[in-house]
């Protein structure tokens, strides 16, 4: 678990190190090689984290397929469980600020989907390894979610995020694939 610990916080000082035109550039970058996978083109259900902070920049993504696929986002519904779900956005308007900060749909917009006709699934983290491990936050939301997935699961990261190895506990979800600024990575295991 201190392993874990170390990792998360050496890889979010750098991350948190990006200049604003780094995360653009780096970002636009990331969507480019996303846009380009064949699974994201076959893709007809896509679950997307919406970003914040300096993740990988997924809000031109979801405003260019919103009406072309049909888009999931992650709602926290329970702060004290740290639950997720899925749920449809049609409209950027539909979003505001929710827990922790991070865009959500509203309330009134919230359409619950259980996500087992999700396509394929971009998935952030802090950490990724070339076993499809990741490192999140810390609070285990997202594992939680991607174990009701269906679908590929690409982790969403800049090029040195990805690392040799991250020590696997027994809830951890692994991902099949990562996509980064310079390459798309498939995980064979």
């Amino acid at each position: 678990m201190q392993e874990k610990q170390k990792i998360r916080k050496k890889l979010l000082d750098l991350r948190n190190s990006l200049s604003a035109a780094e995360i653009f550039e780096r970002s636009n970058q990331v969507m480019a090689n996303i846009l380009g996978m064949d699974d994201f083109k076959k893709a007809e259900v896509v679950a997307v984290y919406i970003s914040f902070g300096t993740e990988v920049n997924t809000h031109g993504l979801i405003r260019s397929i919103m009406g072309k696929k049909k888009v999931l986002v992650p709602v926290v519904t329970d702060k004290e469980k740290k639950e997720l779900i899925l749920s449809e956005l049609r409209d950027w308007k539909e979003l505001s600020s929710g827990s922790y900060g991070i865009l959500e749909p509203k309330k009134e917009f919230v359409r619950k989907n259980d996500g087992d006709e999700v396509d394929i699934s971009l998935v952030p983290g802090v950490a990724f390894d070339v076993y499809g491990n990741r490192i999140g936050y810390g609070s285990g939301y997202y594992d939680r979610l991607l174990k009701k997935m269906a679908g590929i699961k690409v982790g969403v990261a800049y090029d040195f995020q990805v690392i040799d190895k991250i020590p696997n506990e027994g809830h951890d979800v692994r991902v099949d694939k990562i996509a980064t600024d310079k390459f798309v990575m498939t995980i064979s295991i």
